[in-house]
């Protein structure tokens, strides 16, 4: 018997699978990356080493008025390390710049104030300017011109009147705007709810195009891109992040060249050959990625690249804060799969309902596949009616796959689903 664990809430859940069963366990090459640097060591190295751009002590020299993106409590940011020495930086160039941090909130609510001394430590919280982003706040937003998709750009008035705007974020695999980072943290990260809606459409979503480690010809990214671009976000940090949320690289500089060298490290480190298992077992990487149902879909495409014809899906997500928003509570439970499609996909582009992105892909796997998703948080009739099966352990979980798929079916595992990026051999 092999014991195997998976990341859950803030530790891990062990999932018990007989040798003969086990096919495969995937993980990403990142988790057993040896650092030879310290984490602040490496932001530093490359924050004196751009791409594309000039140090950014030097574009602060002579703004005025800074804003600097960071994200919200649902993403893994090493802000505590990372804000101290983009200020000190920014500081070095313009010791009288007025910064403002303003957090990317995309839809999700603000942070706490206990999340925020959480995720940027004290120092920061008590002696610097933060703000959330509010995307249903229209009075945040300036409309700046219409993207390539034809969707309005609103974008937050501290990013688009400011004399410098940076942002900081970490990489990898995303389930539609191919990864994370960059560009993601102008759009949706300080839009209203309109851009992001439109930029997260139906018709955007049922994109080929629209899926993990795609970016050529991917509408969602170049809409972000453009935005981002727009607003002349002059600076980005961004950094990859090992199992156990460590800075295993970091780079910086230009918006669009900091990100790619970004993207071919994460791609090298994460894309790994599929196994087709009768049953694959994965996570949304532990808190705070797993922290609602809402946040899941992104391991559960990955799972569903695994899954063999009508495989079954083991989803280990500790939802701690529930179902996430309330619109996708709503369409999650809507009906049937095929009756939550049919309903999303008459709904045109700039009428697009916040959140619906994940019901729409949920709605694309449960017609092929059975979900289970292993939760000691969640109200088990919730997710009953959101078209899965509940189980409060993975072992339990793993017994219900097996009475569906055979005693003798194939185990895939991928232990972190997030930050592994799966590809069939052509």
């Amino acid at each position: 018997m092999k014991t195997i664990q998976i990341p859950y809430y803030k530790g891990t859940m062990d999932l018990h699978v007989s040798e003969q069963n086990l096919k495969a366990v995937i993980t990403a090459k990142m988790h057993e990356f040896t650092r030879t640097k310290g984490e602040g060591e490496l932001v530093e190295e490359a924050l004196a080493n751009p791409i594309g751009t000039k140090r950014l002590s030097e574009l602060a020299v002579g703004k005025k008025r800074v804003t600097l993106v960071t994200s919200d409590h649902t993403r893994a940011v090493p802000s505590k390390l990372t804000l101290p020495i983009l200020l000190r930086e920014i500081r070095k160039g313009n010791p009288e710049a007025e910064i403002t941090i303003l957090i990317g909130t995309g839809l999700h609510r603000a942070p706490t104030e206990e999340e925020q001394r959480r995720m940027f430590g004290d120092t920061i919280v008590d002696h610097e300017t933060i703000v959330s982003n509010d995307a249903f706040d229209p009075e945040q937003f300036t409309n700046i011109c219409t993207l390539p998709s034809g969707a309005d750009f609103y974008v937050n008035k501290l990013a688009a009147e400011c004399d410098l705007l940076l942002a900081e974020g970490f990489i990898e695999p995303h389930f539609f705007a191919g990864f994370s980072g960059g560009r993601k943290s102008i759009l949706p990260g300080i839009c209203s709810k309109e851009t992001v809606n439109e930029n997260h459409s139906y018709r955007a979503i049922a994109s080929p195009y629209a899926a993990t480690g795609v970016l050529k010809g991917n509408p969602i990214h170049e809409d972000m891109v453009y935005a981002a671009r727009k607003v002349n976000t002059a600076f980005i940090l961004n950094v990859a992040l090992d199992g156990e949320k460590k800075v295993v690289a970091a780079f910086a500089g230009d918006l669009e060249a900091a990100h790619e060298a970004g993207v071919e490290f994460i791609r090298s480190q994460s894309q790994c050959r599929a196994v087709t298992g009768d049953i694959v077992v994965t996570s949304n990487g532990g808190y705070p990625l797993d922290q609602n149902l809402y946040q899941s879909p992104k391991a559960v495409s990955t799972a569903e690249v695994c899954a063999g014809e009508d495989g079954v899906i083991i989803m280990c997500c500790s939802c701690c804060d529930g179902m996430g928003g309330t619109h996708f509570e709503r369409l999650i439970t809507l009906g049937t799969p095929e009756e939550i499609d049919a309903y999303l996909s008459k709904i045109p582009p700039k009428e697009t309902i916040a959140e619906q992105w994940c019901p729409q892909i949920y709605s694309r796997i449960l017609r092929k596949h059975t979900v289970i998703v292993v939760t000691t948080f969640l109200d088990h009739e919730m997710v009953r009616r959101a078209n899965m099966i509940p189980a409060s352990s993975l072992d339990e979980a793993l017994k219900m796959a097996y009475e569906r798929k055979g005693s003798d079916a194939g185990v895939v595992v991928l232990p972190d689903g997030v930050s592994v990026m799966v590809v069939k051999e052509e």
